[in-house]
């Protein structure tokens, strides 16, 4: 369960800042893709346990970029399903269980729910 419910009016209220933390971490996560293997070498050498090594500053930018957004959408309990396709969940209650308003950050408006083990291909209209 989580600890914040959205009405529809205050998931859709804050689409916008959500787009632009989805659109931050691809434009973060295309960078890293630009790098190719000097990107792979170096998030490769960093250790959870002892740091590893400074990544250099282009790596540790989109890093830290993708980390924070995730982060400030993690706080809010908006739930990341896939950057890519910019799909998005805010936990909702309907009839008094607790299921998901579902979104892709290209539509204009949120649309459709899903319960919480039906994901994406279990999406129905509101």
């Amino acid at each position: 369960m989580h600890k914040h419910h959205y009405t529809l009016e205050q998931a859709s209220a804050v689409r916008g800042w959500v787009a632009e933390r989805i659109d931050s971490i691809r434009r973060s996560q295309a960078n890293l893709a630009e790098l190719g293997a000097r990107a792979r070498t170096a998030i490769s050498s960093l250790d959870p346990q002892t740091g590893g090594s400074y990544p250099g500053r282009e790596v540790a930018t989109a890093l830290v970029a993708i980390s924070r957004a995730l982060n400030e959408l993690d706080a809010v309990d908006i739930v990341v399903r896939d950057v890519e396709r910019g799909l998005v969940d805010f936990p909702t209650l309907r009839d008094g269980q607790e299921v998901y308003l579902c979104w892709l950050v290209d539509e204009g408006e949120i649309g459709f729910w899903h319960a919480p083990d039906a994901g994406f291909a279990g999406r129905q209209p509101l």
